[in-house]
C-alpha cells in the first residue's frame, strides 16, 4: 500500500467519521486481482498439461476438484474462527501458500505434483477470501454492496486477465513460465501487510454502531425461515458456478473442438468472456444497495437463461456475444447473494463470507470433475446443451424474503 493510501487512511480511521474508506477497497480489490490472476492459471494451462502428460478430460477436471476443494473446505472454519479471534496478517501468510504452489506448479514433472500444487494454491485462497472480504465490510461504511463488489470486480478483473497472460506468456514458453509470476505473489503480500496493519487498528468497525433496516427486517425472521433462504441461496450458487465452471475449465476446448481455433485465440475468446464478468461484477452491489439484492439475484442467474439456451447452437460470432451477455449478466449475482446473506445472519461476518466462498469454489470444482466425466462419455458440446438449462434455477428467488433496501436509523 502506498504512504498516500495510508495517510488517507489514516486520516478517516482518526476523524472517526466511519465513512467508505476506498483507499482500502481499492487496496483489497487489487489484491483479489492479484490472487485470482495466479488462480486463473490453473485452467488457462489445461491445454498444456493434457498434452505434456496426456490426461483425459476427467483428470483435467480432477486438477480444478483438488483446487477448490482445498479452496473451499477450510473458508468457512478460518472465518468462523476469525471472527472470534481476528488475525490481521492472516492475509498476507495465506498468499505466502500461493507463492509456494505457483513455485511448485511452474516445475511439476508428474500430474500427482500437480495436484498437490494446486492444493497450496488453494489453500492461500481459502485463508484470502473470507478474510479479504471481511475488510472489504468493515471499510464499506455501510455501502456493503458496493463494497463488495469493488472487492469482487478485482478478482474477476484478475480472473479475465490471467488467461490473456497465459496466452501471451505460458503457451509459448511453457510450463515453467509459471514461475514468473511469483512476482505478482511477493507484491500481493507486501501490500496484504499493510491492509493487515489497517485492520489491525480498526477492528471496531466489523460491527457499526448504527443499525439498518434490512437487518432489523431480517432479524425478526424465524430461524427457519432465515435457514430455508440460506438454502437457497446456496442453491442458487450452485446454479451459477457449475455453468461458471463449464466456461472457466471446457469454453477453450469447446472452442477448439467446434471452431478448431488455436489454443492462443481460444484464449483470447475466454479472455472475453471472463472480461464480462468483471464488468458485470461491479454493477450487482451497488445495484443491489439502490433497488435491493433479491431483485438483482432475480436478473442475473434468471435472466441468464435465454442466453445459455442459444449458446449451443450460434456460430462463432455469435458464440462470443452470448458467452460475453451471459458472463456480463451471471456475474452480477455474488456480491448481491453474499451481502444478502451477511444480512440475514448479522454478526457473522466472515463466516458467511466463508461459507459462500468455499461453497462457490466446491461447486465450481466438484461442477469441473463432473462436467469433464461427462464429456469424456459423450462430447463437449452435449456439455453445454445440458449447462444450458442451469439458470432456469433461479426461479427459486421467488421465496426468498424481502430485505437488503437498506436506510439508516437512529
Amino acid at each position: 500500500m502506498t504512504k498516500i493510501a495510508k495517510d488517507e487512511v489514516l486520516q478517516m480511521t482518526t476523524s472517526g467519521t466511519g465513512g467508505t474508506v476506498f483507499p482500502i477497497l481499492l487496496t483489497i480489490s487489487f489484491s483479489h486481482l492479484l490472487n485470482d490472476t495466479i488462480q486463473s492459471l490453473i485452467p488457462s494451462i489445461y491445454p498444456l498439461v493434457k498434452d505434456s502428460f496426456h490426461l483425459s478430460f476427467a483428470q483435467v477436471g480432477l486438477i480444478t476438484l483438488v483446487f477448490q476443494l482445498a479452496a473451499s473446505l477450510l473458508q468457512p472454519f478460518v472465518g468462523y474462527y476469525t471472527d472470534k479471534k481476528p488475525q490481521p496478517f492472516s492475509l498476507a501468510s495465506g498468499m505466502g501458500f500461493t507463492l509456494l504452489g505457483l513455485v511448485c506448479l511452474a516445475f511439476a514433472g508428474r500430474f500427482a505434483f500437480v495436484l498437490l500444487s494446486v492444493g497450496m494454491i488453494g489453500i492461500g485462497s481459502s485463508v484470502f477470501h473470507p478474510e479479504a472480504s471481511k475488510v472489504a465490510y468493515m471499510a464499506s461504511g455501510g455501502r456493503r454492496g458496493l463494497a463488495q463488489s469493488i472487492f469482487q470486480v478485482g478478482g474477476n478483473a484478475g480472473s479475465a486477465i490471467g488467461p490473456l497472460l497465459a496466452a501471451l506468456i505460458i503457451v509459448p514458453f511453457g510450463q515453467s513460465s509459471i514461475a514468473w509470476f511469483s512476482v505478482l505473489a511477493l507484491l500481493a503480500i507486501s501490500i496484504l501487510i499493510g491492509v493487515g496493519k489497517w485492520y489491525q487498528q480498526n477492528m471496531h468497525r466489523i460491527r457499526p454502531k448504527k443499525a439498518v433496516s434490512s437487518i432489523d427486517q431480517a432479524g425478526n425472521l424465524p430461524r427457519g425461515r432465515v435457514a430455508l433462504s440460506i438454502g437457497i441461496l446456496l442453491v442458487l450458487i450452485f446454479s451459477k458456478y457449475f455453468y461458471l465452471a463449464s466456461m472457466s475449465s471446457y469454453f477453450t476446448f469447446y472452442l477448439i473442438d467446434k471452431f478448431h481455433l488455436s489454443v492462443q485465440n481460444s484464449q483470447l475468446h475466454l479472455f472475453a468472456f471472463l472480461f464480462a464478468t468483471a464488468v458485470g461484477t461491479f454493477l450487482g452491489g451497488p445495484l443491489g444497495d439502490r433497488f435491493g439484492r433479491k431483485y438483482v439475484i432475480w436478473f442475473s442467474i434468471l435472466g441468464a437463461a435465454p442466453f445459455t439456451l442459444l449458446l449451443p447452437h450460434a456460430n462463432l460470432l455469435w458464440t462470443t456475444v452470448l458467452s460475453v451477455i451471459i458472463g456480463f449478466v451471471l456475474a452480477s449475482a455474488f456480491s448481491a447473494i453474499l451481502v444478502y446473506a451477511q444480512e440475514l445472519l448479522p454478526g457473522k461476518v466472515g463466516m458467511v463470507s466463508g461459507l459462500f466462498f468455499g461453497f462457490a469454489f466446491g461447486m465450481g470444482g466438484l461442477g469441473s470433475a463432473l462436467l469433464g466425466a461427462l464429456a469424456d462419455r459423450t462430447s463437449i458440446g452435449f456439455v453445454y446443451q445440458v449447462c444450458a438449462y442451469l439458470p432456469l434455477i433461479g426461479l427459486l428467488t421467488a421465496f426468498l424474503p424481502n430485505i437488503g433496501v437498506k436506510k439508516d436509523v437512529g
